[in-house]
């Protein structure tokens, strides 16, 4: 017998492996939205100072090109929620293989900057659509046991797209990147074919023989399907019994408290400029003297990215939300404050800085690391545990919608906040945010670790609960709308 099957106390039986594979499978989109979001860092000086596509590409126009694939995720954080319900979470991630291969097509046979930008606007619908429907997924075929593991997936094949883009970029120019990158959703679009569709879904459209073949196939042949279907019917019927209308949750307490602390994590995660530090490391570098002798050091970030994100899937439900948080903004703040410093000794006197290009590189990894251990994933995942199930189906787009929209303003302003604070004047700004964001975070944001979803509504609510209060055991949370961890 595999060593992926159990029954546990509670009573979880069947085979994990097919699981493990499932979910695997659908994070094969988020190594493609991985591959998008690092893509500019290695292409920037190519196409900007090299020419290496035969046409110019000014800074501001490839600044352009960086940011508006932010605008096409945006655009796909609603409709994607209704391409899941009308034609399933399987159906709906395969056909989002078609913007992405689109995307790549007009980046690898662009003539002028407006077929980069409209390639790079598909990019981002594809991979936006993949930042919902990928954990969707995920959290619909795994049991309770290994949900956490397979959720942590997404996030960690997301920066090991963004390290792979790194490496290969290093080596090949940007038409061959693009190629690579290109056949990515291909590849994920042929193994995810013969995966199964959810089993909720199933529930949801009252075809209970397929949701009984799903889970055959994600449980084992042995497995009997029976309890677990009377389990998601229970599920769904809840859920549509408390739905409510938009207008009337956001005129509850609990939910307009979640959404003001759900705003204001995205602006403080996005406003600490991850995504120009993702985007533009390159130039960053280069700017601080690195020259060839430094060309390894976006890889060492990329790797550095990956490595946070899994010691962050260790640790969130061990040290706290909180703490994560805090320490997280602090550091990012004192990343930045040293990449100010540097770049004002810089400015003042380049002299000053001839033995210290080091210290931006350092500043660099050192904010990846703080970010990916706290202000990346826990932003999202507090998204899902604030909202109360009934208000969870648009209140988690409104705030996927924020935070593109935000990526996009970063990402889009960071050359031209460059060209008129210059480089000094922006790592200033960006470390005041994060200090600021500290202390949203301290006098703000509750703790949710351990507690039950209803625990959390009464704490926003603004009932005092007990010190002693039993924290019970967590509630099941709807995580089928929920957001993963961000994306840069």
């Amino acid at each position: 017998m595999s060593k992926f099957v159990v029954n546990n106390v509670a009573g979880e039986s069947g085979r994990k492996l097919p699981q493990y594979i499932a979910g695997l499978a659908a994070s094969g989109g988020a190594l493609a939205a991985g591959t998008f979001l690092g893509w500019t860092a290695p292409t920037d000086k190519p196409l900007t100072v090299e020419g290496e596509y035969g046409f110019p590409v000014s800074d501001e126009q490839f600044s352009w090109v960086g940011s508006i694939s932010n605008l096409g995720a945006a655009l796909m954080c609603f409709p994607i929620g209704y391409m899941m319900k009308l034609i399933g979470r399987k159906w709906s991630m395969l056909a989002m293989v078609l913007p992405l291969v689109l995307g790549w097509l007009l980046i690898i046979f662009a003539e002028n900057v407006a077929m980069l930008m409209v390639g790079r606007f598909f990019l981002g619908v594809g991979g936006g659509a993949f930042c919902v429907a990928a954990p969707t997924y995920t959290a619909e075929i795994a049991q309770p046991s290994i949900r956490g593991t397979l959720g942590t997936f997404f996030q960690l094949m997301v920066t090991v797209g963004i390290l792979f883009v790194y490496a290969v970029g290093a080596g090949v120019d940007v038409q061959v990147l693009s190629i690579i990158c290109g056949v990515i959703p291909l590849v994920f679009g042929a193994i995810f074919f013969f995966m199964p569709e959810s089993p909720y879904y199933f529930v949801e459209k009252g075809r209970y023989s397929e949701a009984a073949s799903s889970l055959k196939w994600l449980r084992g042949a042995q497995y009997d399907e029976n309890a677990e279907i009377e389990d998601l019917k229970q599920a769904d019927e809840k859920v549509k019994a408390e739905a409510i209308p938009m207008l009337v949750a956001f005129r509850q307490k609990a939910t307009v408290r979640a959404l003001a602390i759900s705003l204001g994590l995205m602006f403080f995660q996005q406003l600490s400029g991850i995504n120009a530090v993702i985007f533009y490391n390159s130039a960053i570098f280069a700017s601080a003297n690195g020259g060839k002798e430094m060309s390894s050091a976006s890889i060492i970030v990329g790797g550095i990215q990956v490595v946070a994100t899994l010691l962050a899937s260790v640790v969130v439900d061990k040290v706290g939300r909180r703490i994560l948080l805090l320490v997280s903004d602090l550091m990012m703040a004192v990343s930045t404050i040293l990449l100010a410093v540097y770049f004002q000794l810089k400015q003042d006197d380049p002299a000053k800085v001839d033995d210290l290009s080091w210290l931006a590189v350092l500043a660099v990894c050192l904010f990846i690391a703080m970010f990916s251990i706290g202000y990346g994933p826990v932003p999202w995942l507090m998204v899902g545990e604030l909202f109360a199930n009934n208000v969870k189906a648009f209140a988690s787009p409104v705030a996927g919608v924020f935070n593109w929209l935000l990526a996009f303003l970063v990402t889009k302003v960071f050359t031209n906040l460059k060209d008129a604070m210059g480089e000094a004047g922006v790592f200033w700004l960006f470390s005041g945010i994060s200090l600021l964001g500290t202390v949203f975070v301290f006098l703000v944001v509750p703790e949710t670790k351990g507690k039950s979803l209803n625990n959390i509504q009464r704490l926003l609510a603004g009932e005092k609960l007990n010190a002693d209060e039993p924290a019970g055991l967590p509630e099941p949370r709807d995580e089928r709308d929920e957001r993963p961890a961000q994306v840069a």
